[in-house]
């Protein structure tokens, strides 16, 4: 349905008021320029990933070592003969 457009298109070319189109009918169709409607769709893709993961438990037994010294005690006993040249002491 191109009513006004029909009306005023009639009216300004052929100068009458009201007398060019006096119904929807009897107009012709003015062909418009094509309109371009974009429409950006989003899809989401849900893309799972398996990372293998190996948990590696290395235990390090650590043996610390303290000296501690132990006295011991030994005693000898030692005897000298002291022999002065006289042969009567024994």
């Amino acid at each position: 349905m191109f009513i006004d457009r029909c009306y005023e298109k009639e009216n300004s070319m052929s100068g009458m008021n009201g007398m060019g189109c006096s119904t929807v009918n009897e107009c012709p169709c003015v062909m418009e320029c094509p309109q371009e409607r974009v429409c950006h769709v989003q899809t989401l893709h849900n893309v799972p990933h398996v990372v293998p993961i190996n948990t590696r438990v290395i235990n390090h037994h650590i043996y610390r070592h303290s000296y501690q010294p132990m006295y011991t005690c030994t005693m000898e006993e030692t005897v000298s003969n002291v022999c002065d040249g006289s042969p009567n002491m024994f």
